[in-house]
């Protein structure tokens, strides 16, 4: 597993002619996978032809999250902590596994 929560924005920061780099962005993000029961050769999800907005398949973090706890044997939806006198799920309560990208 590669990758992390968030992407960098699609454009250069500051003057074109010498960007100061790319900042962080929420929107899209990408992440590799391998072995370990993940569908090989597959590119899921989709964004506009600049990379700025998500058109196809969205999958947020959470989901991501639940993705691996499964792939890992682990029920994400069992899975708690305890944080100022509650339970809280890592997933919270919408994340959901990611069915097109098991193998």
């Amino acid at each position: 597993v590669w990758g992390g929560e968030f992407g960098r924005t699609p454009f250069g920061q500051g003057n074109p002619a010498k960007p100061a780099g790319r900042d962080h962005f929420g929107k899209a993000y990408s992440w590799w996978l391998a072995g370990g029961g993940v569908r090989p050769g597959t590119v899921y999800g989709e964004t506009d032809e600049f990379g700025w907005n998500v058109t196809n398949d969205p999958v947020h973090v959470h989901d991501m999250q639940a993705t691996l706890l499964h792939l890992c044997g682990i029920d994400h939806t069992r899975l708690t902590f305890r944080y100022q006198g509650r339970q809280y799920r890592l997933t919270d309560v919408h994340g959901e596994v990611v069915k097109g990208l098991l193998a």
